[in-house]
């Protein structure tokens, strides 16, 4: 009784996974939602954010205080089409590829305060 019953097993799970139907409308009801929400938490967001940062980094003239990726400050000395020079001190220019700028301040707008330091 015992190997009979080991022999129709397969036999009767074949069976109860074909009784579910549904399959594909079953499948497109689940990831779609799943896509909308990539989407609108994920995908969407990452674009405005490098849409931004592009038009920043258009934006950028001589004059503004620029922030790099690498933490160094400085004051824009001259733009061209893919880099800018910037001096980070007195006597000290680097070049910077635009791609790297992270931040632009205008050259009338105030460095943020530290707020860690005020306790």
């Amino acid at each position: 009784m015992g190997l009979m019953s080991l022999t129709f097993a397969p036999v009767a799970l074949a069976q109860e996974q074909g009784a579910g139907g549904g399959g594909l409308l079953a499948q497109l009801i689940f990831f779609v939602p799943l896509i909308l929400i990539f989407y609108f938490l994920l995908i969407r967001p990452a674009n405005q954010r490098q849409k931004k940062h592009r038009a920043m980094i258009e934006a950028v003239v001589k004059g503004d205080t620029v922030i790099t990726s690498g933490g160094l400050i400085g004051k824009v000395a001259k733009v061209t089409d893919q880099e800018v020079s910037v001096d980070i001190a007195e006597g000290v220019r680097v070049r910077i590829v635009k791609g790297m700028i992270a931040d632009v301040r205008g050259k009338n707008e105030p460095v943020a305060a530290n707020d860690s330091k005020a306790s």
